[in-house]
């Protein structure tokens, strides 16, 4: 793996050993970073199921202000550490060491929303997206910013629902077995 482009272009990255964690492909993440192009720089991004962080670092890479990387695997957690040392990170992130279902659930009281949230449960775990995309349109909306953008990987052949309370799919990309959905904060308008 490799950082795709910005500060830390053509850098390496680590991942953990074994297969619990599936990287998101360096063509998925240049796929979804030439989307977010316009959206990145000075962004507050939140990166769920963070794994190797391979993608929060390409956020950061790319100019992103802040990210926070959410992972409860300890390997994997120490990867992401690594990553980050080696790179020189020393700034502009935070990682929090545990499930992203309690992250989500914490009261964020005060805390500034995030432009961009990428989420990438394990494969196998689909009730994750589920439960995260269900908690960032219900309890843990205010970590949204006005206008933020929900990016989920998943499989291809698994279909995500159109609309999670106020979060509605704005875009269906799909690449070989992978595909990403783009959600966004949809308000329906009231009769008057």
């Amino acid at each position: 793996m490799r950082i795709i482009a910005g500060t830390f272009r053509s850098r390496a990255l680590d991942a953990p050993p074994g297969l619990a964690t599936r990287p998101t492909s360096d063509r998925l993440r240049e796929t979804v970073f030439n989307v977010l192009a316009p959206r990145i720089g000075g962004a507050s991004f939140l990166d769920l199921y963070a794994g190797s962080g391979a993608v929060g670092i390409e956020a950061m890479s790319r100019g992103a202000a802040q990210v926070a990387f959410v992972e409860r695997a300890p390997a994997a957690l120490k990867v992401l550490r690594s990553n980050l040392a080696r790179l020189g990170v020393t700034e502009g992130f935070r990682i929090h060491a545990g499930s992203v279902g309690s992250f989500l659930r914490k009261p964020h009281a005060g805390a500034a929303g995030f432009d961009v949230l990428f989420l990438d449960p394990p494969y196998d775990a689909a009730e994750e997206y589920a439960t995260a995309l269900g908690l960032l349109s219900g309890a843990a909306a205010g970590l949204l910013a006005v206008g933020a953008v929900v990016i989920a990987e998943h499989r291809r052949k698994e279909r995500l629902a159109e609309r999670y309370g106020e979060l509605e799919r704005t875009r269906l990309l799909e690449q070989g077995d992978a595909a990403l959905s783009f959600y966004a904060v949809t308000v329906a308008t009231q009769p008057e």
